[in-house]
């Protein structure tokens, strides 16, 4: 199920709630204080978890790229 780049689980890890919609809304708020590049991941990955089902949303657990096993 992992649709996630490295660099959009690290923005996930970041910004993730319990909640989809919460989530999305931390990254939106987020998008004018990020880099040019850092928003195009950003978008991407807000289109990413919009295309989740909240039962695939509330089932995916992000760790950042670095304690990946």
């Amino acid at each position: 199920m992992n649709k996630f780049t490295v660099e959009e689980t690290n923005l996930l890890s970041i910004y993730q709630t319990e909640s989809k919609r919460e989530t999305m809304k931390n990254i939106s708020a987020a998008l004018p204080f990020m880099a040019e590049d850092i928003q195009g991941i950003a978008k991407r990955l807000m289109k990413k978890i919009e295309d989740l089902t909240e039962a695939e949303y509330a089932e995916f657990t992000v760790y950042p790229a670095d304690e990946a096993e």
